[in-house]
């Protein structure tokens, strides 16, 4: 069964709506996004987020540099960012260029402005790990879209949202710094065992034949029809793109009659992740908001 990753993340919104009218009456959410180069990919990525931003009532604000600045000159702007009272929360959008790509460029960012999840302490989960556990949750609930499809700390926190991948093997494929490591890092946090498999792993196929779950990040087609045992569950966050369409890690239309459940590319993972990224930012508020006042 295809998963409406559109329909979940729609609905996610809406429940977020509401709270910003709340917040907005001590504070209106910020999101600054620093975006460096051209790269038409990552300012259609940028563009999708701003669409969001203006549908529920939020500020958007693009830092977009177009030539590669130092990185003493990046971390500096990212820093005064940081400590603008306005801004609520930034993102950094990956993949950044080689001389800039570290993660210490997120150190320069407040611990409650991060809203990534990628600093070590962050009170955030990572959006596309929220949204992969989401996923798990919607398959465990009997495909339900309500109010208790929200994943939030105290799930991952209390191990309760476990139980969503209890007596499943679960593989992860891909150690990425916008897909597996992020993921890897959310499947920790909530207790939940997995492999995590990457291009050094000596017959990947082996380890995709007894999966329940498989997580894929790659961005090419590592997936074929061959590898995989009857109702397992593929998720997507890998993106290729292919005669100018995008795709995911596996061809649909092989695998749909495989699988018990998977997530479509695009329209999978992809607005779920989106939607996690706006519910960190409006929790970001609240927080400084209790920190301010």
């Amino acid at each position: 069964m295809k998963i409406d990753g559109k329909k979940i993340a729609d609905y996610i919104l809406q429940l977020l709506k509401k709270k910003i009218k709340q917040l907005k009456k001590k504070l209106t959410p910020t999101l600054s996004v620093f975006l460096i180069g051209e790269n038409n990919e990552q300012l259609s990525f940028v563009k999708i987020k701003s669409k969001v931003a203006e549908k529920l009532g939020v500020d958007f604000k693009l830092i977009h540099l177009k030539k590669i600045p130092s990185f003493e000159k990046f971390a500096l702007l990212i820093k005064k960012e940081s400590k603008d009272e306005k801004t609520t929360g930034i993102i950094i959008q990956q993949p950044l260029p080689a001389q800039l790509s570290t993660e210490s460029i997120y150190d320069y960012i407040d611990d409650l402005k991060e809203i990534e999840g990628r600093k070590r302490k962050s009170p955030y989960s990572p959006p596309v790990g929220l949204a992969i556990l989401t996923v798990g949750k919607y398959i465990h609930n009997g495909q339900k879209i309500n109010e208790s499809l929200l994943v939030n700390n105290k799930d991952i926190t209390s191990g309760r949202i476990k139980r969503y991948f209890k007596n499943k093997k679960v593989v992860l494929v891909g150690r990425g710094l916008t897909g597996g490591q992020p993921i890897g890092k959310t499947l920790n946090q909530a207790g939940i065992n997995f492999i995590n498999i990457h291009s050094q792993t000596p017959h990947p196929e082996k380890y995709y034949q007894e999966a329940d779950v498989i997580i894929t990040a790659v961005g090419k087609k590592i997936i074929s029809p061959t590898m995989l045992k009857n109702g397992v569950i593929l998720i997507n966050v890998g993106l290729r793109k292919e005669k100018g369409k995008l795709k995911g890690d596996y061809e649909e239309e092989e695998i749909k009659d495989i699988a018990s459940f998977y997530t479509p590319t695009p329209g999978g993972i992809g607005p779920i992740d989106v939607a996690y990224l706006f519910k960190n930012l409006i929790e970001a508020a609240s927080l400084q908001i209790n920190v301010n006042h």
